[in-house]
């Protein structure tokens, strides 16, 4: 089921989804609802992580140095501290 969402835009973003929608012939709505879905995307990503992490914290277990863990996954000649 599809719902109808109404947004309201400033004119400069409203002029290019317009000049967008226009030169690819393809509804706005298309563009808007990529953006948001990537963006939402994004966002999920950032505040999941970040839930993780805290719960990690509280939960007082210790880290593992990236050294070991590239060892323990057999990651030779490759390293994610590396500065390359």
């Amino acid at each position: 089921m599809r719902t109808i969402f109404s947004v309201r835009l400033p004119k400069d973003l409203e002029d290019r989804l317009n000049k967008l929608a226009s030169a690819t012939n393809r509804p706005k709505s298309c563009y808007v609802r990529e953006a948001l879905q990537k963006y939402l995307e994004d966002l999920e990503d950032a505040y999941l992580t970040e839930a993780e992490y805290e719960e990690f914290i509280k939960s007082g277990e210790k880290a593992i140095p990236v050294k070991k863990l590239e060892d323990k996954l057999g990651l030779p000649g490759y390293s994610l501290s590396s500065k390359e």
